[in-house]
């Protein structure tokens, strides 16, 4: 399975109801329509994007499915970000 970064930022409006932002209703979103990734951690950053989602998946569209649902909770925009294990990008060089 692969790893993968779900990088967002929020609109400057999506703060108004912070408890809106429950990771689980996410997380169980995704597990229901994303039959073939799963929601692993959430992180708050301060920086150019508001959060990181860490999402492992088999397939690209369902990444891309787990993104949209992201952003639709967070009224965000996302980038998606395949992660590699430092280890194993050092044995690929």
């Amino acid at each position: 399975m692969a790893m993968y970064l779900i990088l967002s930022r929020c609109s400057p409006n999506a703060f108004g109801v912070p408890k809106e932002f429950n990771a689980e209703d996410v997380s169980s979103k995704i597990e229901k329509e994303c039959s073939g990734a799963t929601w692993k951690e959430s992180f708050a950053t301060l920086g150019r994007f508001d959060a990181v989602d860490v999402v492992e998946a088999h397939d690209q569209r369902e990444i891309e499915k787990a993104a949209v649902i992201i952003g639709a909770y967070r009224h965000s925009t996302t980038e998606i970000v395949v992660a590699i294990p430092w280890t194993e990008f050092l044995g690929m060089l």
